[in-house]
Formats: C-alpha cells, sequence, structure tokens
C-alpha cells in the first residue's frame, strides 16, 4: 500500500506534539517525585511530627509489613471487588434509568423534583438503614457505592440524550423511523461522550461509596484499616492506606481515560 506522504510542516507539528505531551507527564513525576522529597525532609528535619503526617519512608515500612504478613493483598482485593461491583453496577443502572426516563418523558417530569432531591441527600446518612436492611457484609458496602453513584450517572447521561437535536429526531420521524430507531442511530451516539464523563464521576463517586461503606461496618478492606489505624494511634497505617487508594483510583480513572480514547478513534 502507498503511503501518503507528509508535509514539513505537519511532522513538525507531530513533532511538537509529542514532546508537549512528553514534557508533561515529566512534569507530572517530577511534581510528585518533588513531594515525596518534601515530605521526608521535612520528616527528618523535624518540620512537622512524623508521628502525625507520617513520611514515605514510614509509608513504605507499613505497606511492607501489611505485605509480609499476608493482609495486604486481602484488604486491597476486598476494597478493589466492592469498588468495581458498585461502579458497574451503578453506571449500569443509572444508564438504565437514563434511558427509560427519556423514554417516557411523562415520568421524566414526574421525576424529575424527586432526582435532584436525591442528588443533593449525603448518601453517608443512609449507611445505618442498609446495614439494617441488608446486614452487615460487603453487600451493604457495595449498595453504598451503587447509591452514592446512581443518581449522578443517571442525571448525567440523561442530560447528554436530552443534548441531541431536535432537527435529527424530527428529520428520523419525518421519514418513519421507530422511536427505538430514533435512540440507537440519533440520541445514543449523541449521549456517548456524557456516558463517559459519567463514568469518570462515577468512578470517584464509587470509591467515596466503599470507603465509608467500610467506616461503618467491614472486617477488611482500606476502609477498616484507616478506621483500626486511627483508633490505634498507627498513622502510619492509615496514611500507607491512603496512598494505596489513591494509586487504586488512578488506575481505575486512566482505566476509564484509556476506553474513551478507543471510543472516540
Amino acid at each position: 500500500m502507498k503511503k501518503t506522504a507528509v508535509s514539513e510542516a505537519h511532522a513538525q507539528y507531530l513533532r511538537r506534539i509529542r514532546r508537549d505531551a512528553r514534557i508533561v507527564v515529566l512534569s507530572r513525576i517530577a511534581v510528585l517525585l518533588g513531594f515525596l522529597l518534601l515530605w521526608e525532609l521535612g520528616a527528618d528535619l523535624k518540620w512537622f511530627d512524623p508521628f502525625i503526617l507520617s513520611s514515605p519512608s514510614r509509608v513504605f515500612s507499613a505497606i511492607a509489613r501489611l505485605y509480609a504478613d499476608g493482609s495486604l493483598w486481602l484488604h486491597v482485593g476486598t476494597t478493589l471487588l466492592e469498588t468495581v461491583l458498585g461502579f458497574l453496577l451503578g453506571t449500569f443502572l443509572g444508564a438504565l434509568f437514563a434511558v427509560l426516563l427519556w423514554w417516557m418523558p411523562k415520568l421524566r417530569r414526574v421525576m424529575d423534583p424527586y432526582l435532584v432531591v436525591l442528588n443533593a441527600l449525603p448518601k453517608i446518612a443512609l449507611g445505618p438503614v442498609l446495614i439494617v436492611w441488608i446486614g452487615a457484609g460487603m453487600a451493604s458496602i457495595v449498595v453504598m457505592g451503587v447509591l452514592v453513584s446512581l443518581v449522578v450517572t443517571t442525571v448525567t447521561v440523561l442530560n447528554g440524550f436530552l443534548a441531541a437535536t431536535d432537527e435529527k429526531q424530527l428529520l428520523m420521524r419525518t421519514l418513519g423511523a421507530t422511536k427505538l430507531q430514533i435512540f440507537t442511530k440519533v440520541v445514543l451516539p449523541a449521549g456517548v461522550p456524557d456516558l463517559i464523563s459519567a463514568l469518570k464521576i462515577s468512578v470517584g463517586m464509587s470509591w467515596v461509596g466503599v470507603i465509608v461503606g467500610e467506616y461503618l461496618v467491614s472486617k477488611a478492606g482500606l476502609g477498616y484499616l484507616i478506621v483500626y489505624g486511627g483508633q490505634v494511634f498507627k498513622l502510619d497505617l492509615v496514611m500507607a492506606s491512603v496512598a494505596i487508594l489513591c494509586v487504586l483510583a488512578a488506575l481505575m480513572y486512566y482505566a476509564v481515560a484509556f476506553l474513551e480514547k478507543k471510543v472516540r478513534q
């Protein structure tokens, strides 16, 4: 196959784009390393009490101890499983409700004020009720993760569906298209960017819901380690759990960003 010739100006533009991308990545790494260095230096020079704020070396030691006693993967796996389940269920149910509300305009007008109230309601307040209803176990923690992300996903995806231009829908109706055809050919493609945005939001919300659920009732997980570490004043354990949470949340977010890149290609 004959390759298309690329002009010198276009080649320079592509090189500049790649160079800028590398600079951004290196800058992010430099910021992280600088933060860790200052944190460690501040602990060593007693700029702050390392017992309260810990230090990177103490955090690493705490993670190493968890790994050595075999409990690291138990706690990480428990929280990750609960978060992935809450994320997938919350996204699926939220998207499903958004489709239902778009499909039934009267139901959407009825539910609109309730969506506003549910979106503003602190879901954490339902934690004790969920424990009574469902029981003190993983199920209640997963449900908490679902509830935190469900309404946000529904509202975000629904707004994307409603943003689809009326002109295209009118044209489809004029050509005799059914409502299902209008949805699959016009509304759903127009709502894909908002669905991806909902996924990005839902990732963070699911982590919040699961960690809060583990605060209330859990026998394993990173939220359990944070609560336990705070109760026995093992603040290195608390900071180690928070560091692991940051890494896991970032990995899930970048997985969604990778999915977005593939969808937009």
